[in-house]
């Protein structure tokens, strides 16, 4: 191939039988990543599940009008050509995302999909001559179109607002379980944790450069450690907190991010000017692992208060003295 030549061909140049099997594969893909979307629910939102078998299904009638068309006018083998093989043209997410996608997500791909099927199909339909072509290609643009409202009546007919609250209640509580969790213990963890090495480098050296490598080392070597903690603790199959990958992820990295926050300061070379602002980001630190704790794991204000900054005006109290003495 010649560099810089693409081997992608343009929409504008693909023939009617072209146009019609990239409709066909394009209808086989999505029915597919339906198909996907419930297995990937079922456990957990089973009515969600149903409506994406629904959704399969439908989308699997469309390849059979489009095929039976193809077959009346071009008999019966069918071109391999795909979304990948055209420019320009919409592409799907990559089916292993979907283990990072929630509920909510998940939902709003589907739509994406519908929108982006109805925009193909009335493109197609203006490319096409033929009548019976190009009125099938506009019943699947309308039937695309009002694919929302389908979901949006099967939704109505499977979940109820019993079941719909209970999955959003669901939804949430794996949120929490998977990254919540594990990223406000990263946060408590470097917060906290490393106030006493980096307030005690500070106050015994009073020489910013070191006392930043100190922190640095401390966060990283924090955030490495509490990462694979996490996700050696608990494989999340019998526990349900989910991926131990996840988990480790959000330890290990809100760990660094706890610990660098008031590291970070200490780049600047006047001692007092970077330890006052490193002081200022301990203060915000401790009050948003307050707000976290309020708003995600409903412990009540004054408690998580009395709890965290107590805690972290002790360690860096320790850290003060022990880097003072």
């Amino acid at each position: 191939m010649i560099p810089g030549v693409t081997s992608r061909k343009r929409f504008a140049d693909l023939s009617e039988q072209e146009i019609l099997a990239l409709a066909i594969s394009s209808e086989e893909d999505d029915a597919r990543i339906y198909r996907q979307y419930a297995e990937r629910l079922r456990r957990d939102y089973p009515e969600s599940a149903r409506i994406f078998d629904a959704m399969a299904a439908e989308e699997d009638a469309h390849r059979r009008s489009l095929i039976e068309l193809h077959k009346q006018r071009f008999g019966e083998v069918i071109p391999l050509i795909r979304r990948e093989h055209v420019s320009g043209f919409y592409a799907r997410r990559p089916v292993w995302l979907m283990e990072n996608m929630t509920l909510e997500r998940i939902r709003a791909e589907a739509e994406a999909m519908e929108r982006d099927a109805e925009r193909f199909y009335r493109r197609a339909a203006e490319r096409t001559a033929d009548a019976d072509t190009r009125r099938l290609l506009g019943d699947l643009a309308a039937a695309e179109a009002g694919h929302q409202a389908r979901a949006n009546e099967l939704e109505e007919s499977l979940l109820d607002p019993d079941t719909r609250a209970r999955e959003d209640r669901e939804a949430r509580r794996q949120f929490v379980l998977t990254w919540v969790q594990p990223g406000l213990a990263g946060l408590m963890d470097g917060s906290v944790s490393t106030l006493a090495p980096i307030f005690a480098t500070a106050f015994a050296t009073q020489d910013t450069h070191t006392t930043f490598l100190v922190g640095l080392a401390a966060s990283i070597g924090a955030g490495i450690s509490m990462g694979f903690t996490e996700a050696a603790s608990d494989d999340g199959v019998l526990s349900g907190r989910g991926s131990p990958f996840k988990r480790g992820l959000s330890s290990g990295v809100m760990t660094t991010v706890g610990g660098l926050g008031h590291a970070l300061p200490y780049l600047i070379s006047d001692f007092w000017t970077a330890t006052i602002i490193a002081i200022i980001v301990v203060f915000i630190e401790l009050w948003a692992i307050v707000w976290i704790q309020n708003r995600f794991m409903e412990t009540p204000f004054l408690r998580a208060t009395f709890q965290v900054v107590l805690g972290g005006a002790l360690v860096f109290a320790a850290g003060a003295l022990i880097g003072g003495g």
